[in-house]
């Protein structure tokens, strides 16, 4: 099946997010009320709602917000062509990539691809979305569809080979194919450290920039083919 796909219509992508806020001080009593309860189960004896927040509220779609979305494809002669949309401003952001994935060149058989993207990405893309009262894109509208309809592939579920339970990260598949990846400079856990404190917007482009990148290539050895040249 794989083999099959017109390889010029998959979109690679990749996001960052980091919490809603800089500060738990920052959130209303409202919002930290509505925080405890969301986490409550999940928290340990000496842990606190507050620390939670700084681990937790960015991979969350309620509490958190989208700092970058970069994206590549294979164009012709076997080039990988690779852009971001990155700023403070989430909602255009969003447009943006709207606008993307509404353009004529996607009018017909659009297929996006991430790593863990249907725990993850589309699902944070598409609610975050709905917050911003913006419409959702075909592309990410999953309602009413059935499964073989919904254009979404997933690197992570591809390798799972059906077991449920398992969990294989990136990095880790780039290794197991010996794909070399650029040297890591920050990883995700640090993105809100970077983007609230250091205020580095460039650093966590290239940071997820460098995802598509690894995404490309491990999706090429799920195709048996060889691996594209970077510069």
């Amino acid at each position: 099946m794989l083999k099959n796909l017109e390889i010029n219509k998959v979109l690679f992508l990749d996001i960052e997010t980091v919490p809603m806020v800089e500060q738990w001080e920052d959130l209303s009593e409202n919002w930290k009320n509505l925080w405890q309860k969301k986490i409550s189960y999940q928290l340990k004896e000496e842990e606190t709602a507050e620390e939670m927040f700084y681990q937790r509220a960015g991979i969350m779609a309620e509490f958190g917000k989208i700092v970058c979305i970069s994206f590549g494809m294979i164009v012709k002669g076997e080039k990988l062509r690779v852009k971001s949309f990155y700023g403070d401003d989430e909602k255009k952001i969003l447009e943006d990539f709207i606008e993307l994935l509404n353009s004529p060149y996607f009018a017909t058989g659009l297929i996006l691809c991430a790593h863990n993207g249907k725990e993850f990405d589309f699902p944070f893309l598409g609610r975050r979305i709905l917050i911003h009262g913006l419409t959702l894109p075909n592309a990410l509208s999953i309602q009413g569809k059935k499964p073989w309809e919904v254009q979404h592939l997933d690197t992570m579920e591809l390798w799972k080979f059906g077991d449920y339970k398992h969990y294989t990260s990136l990095d880790l598949l780039a290794a197991i194919f010996g794909i070399p990846t650029p040297k890591d400079d920050i990883d995700g856990s640090q993105v809100a450290e970077v983007y609230y404190q250091e205020k580095d917007l460039e650093r966590i482009k290239k940071y997820c920039e460098k995802d598509v990148l690894t995404l490309v290539q491990v999706f090429r050895k799920f195709r048996n083919e060889t691996l594209i040249e970077l510069e």
